[in-house]
């Protein structure tokens, strides 16, 4: 069996105090395996988008445990979170975020432009990850002249362009038609088995969700269920149904200590699972993500 990649622990985010305080995630409990695809899914205000936020280093919990690989990131120092995040993660969002004013290439290679990578190897690595997804011919145009399937395709290329070992998709095929979104669906199930790219989805598809090896299950805050293997391809829609045979329950305590609370940035700001949905996730802002959000104004916005 892979080793654990991301691993939680009694993970909780709170918005807001007192009459206006909104929990958004009940004290989560769960690792996510190297190399696997992992769904998550669940109504508007699950806390769906919240958890893949705190999961990919975007945002921080107030008390509880986010591991990677083992180590808390609690323990390492905000520079080294942000580093952490960009040699590791790739982001793909139902929002294109791509800058009209710059050529496909100028878009891809933003992350190795932030990361200080000379302009001739940023230019090499954009065609080959542009090459490899069929878009090469279109390096040179601005987003604005793009379908929406070949702007999908652009994020994709953007998301891969500094080789993550894992992948978050929130919603990649929202904006997309049946068909195109399809392809979309084909080629990040691809990265995943041809390069073992660990894969986190969040989605309202069943469709989707049904293509993933696992499938958690949200409602109010907690993951009601984690299902696995033939589980995840009969599972129903409904929220709230029990996982089934292949199902693993989730809770409990690990091998990490006591929570660990920490005041996050926006503490007293509803979150994007709260009552008043605001825009962006706290602390998405200044994150950081290697060019990856820089454009996403709106990564944190549930999905309707």
């Amino acid at each position: 069996m892979s080793a654990a990649v991301l691993e939680t622990e009694n993970l909780v985010k709170v918005y807001g105090r007192g009459e206006s305080r909104f929990d958004a995630l009940k004290g989560l409990t769960f690792e996510i395996r190297q190399g696997e695809s992992v769904a998550i899914v669940g109504k508007s205000g699950s806390g769906k988008s919240t958890l893949m936020h705190l999961l990919a280093l975007l945002d921080e919990p107030t008390a509880g445990v986010v591991a990677m690989n083992g180590r808390p990131v609690s323990q390492l120092k905000p520079a080294q979170v942000s580093e952490l995040r960009n040699d590791t993660f790739g982001f793909v969002f139902q929002q294109f975020f791509l800058n009209a004013s710059q050529t496909v290439l100028e878009n891809v290679i933003l992350p190795l432009k932030i990361a200080g990578v000379g302009t001739a190897e940023r230019k090499r690595r954009g065609m080959e990850v542009l090459e490899q997804l069929d878009m090469a011919d279109k390096a040179g145009n601005r987003a604005t002249d793009l379908s929406g399937g070949q702007k999908q395709r652009a994020c994709i290329a953007r998301a891969l362009i500094n080789e993550p070992s894992v992948l978050f998709a929130d919603e990649p095929t929202g904006n997309l038609d049946t068909a195109t979104g399809e392809v979309v669906e084909d080629i990040l199930f691809g990265l995943h088995r041809d390069r073992g790219i660990t894969l986190v989805i969040v989605t309202h598809d069943d469709d989707l969700a049904a293509r993933c090896q696992r499938r958690l299950l949200m409602q109010d805050g907690m993951i009601v269920a984690d299902e696995s293997g033939e589980a995840v391809r009969s599972a129903g829609a409904s929220v709230g149904q029990t996982s089934r045979e292949g199902s693993r329950r989730v809770g409990g305590h690990g091998k990490h200590a006591a929570p660990v609370v920490v005041d996050g940035p926006g503490l007293d700001e509803p979150g994007p699972d709260g009552p008043e949905a605001g825009p962006t996730a706290p602390g998405a802002a200044t994150a950081g993500a290697a060019g990856q959000v820089e454009n996403a104004g709106t990564t944190g916005e549930e999905r309707a």
